[in-house]
């Protein structure tokens, strides 16, 4: 099981992206998909996460500005970052928990990240 992040980029202050992660592999189904950042010598904290169910939970820094949601497939989710500041600069990673297709048991996956630059 893995997912692989998409999206990012270099945007100017106000600005607009979409990210995108996709699983893949044996996958029975997913509890939940999130989106964390990670600054250099910094932890990786929460921006936004998704239950299978639609709730939603998003960090203070994200609410009004960001929006997660999930694809029709289920197996993806994007986040949308609009009105992006300088300080959103991070790289983004998607994390996922998700039950494996043949044994039942759950596995959370993180991917590689994605760089997003905010340029002033």
């Amino acid at each position: 099981v893995q997912v692989v992040e998409s999206g990012g980029g270099l945007v100017q202050t106000g600005g607009s992206l979409r990210l995108s992660c996709a699983a893949s592999g044996s996958i029975f189904s997913i509890n939940m998909m999130a989106w964390y950042r990670q600054a250099p010598e910094k932890r990786r904290e929460l921006v936004a996460r998704i239950y299978a169910d639609g709730t939603t939970n998003y960090a203070d820094s994200a609410k009004g500005r960001f929006s997660i949601s999930r694809g029709n497939a289920n197996n993806t989710v994007y986040l949308q970052l609009n009105r992006l500041k300088p300080e959103d600069t991070d790289v983004y990673y998607c994390n996922a928990d998700v039950r494996r297709l043949h044994t039942h048991s759950c596995v959370e996956v993180w991917g590689q990240g994605t760089l997003v630059t905010v340029s002033s």
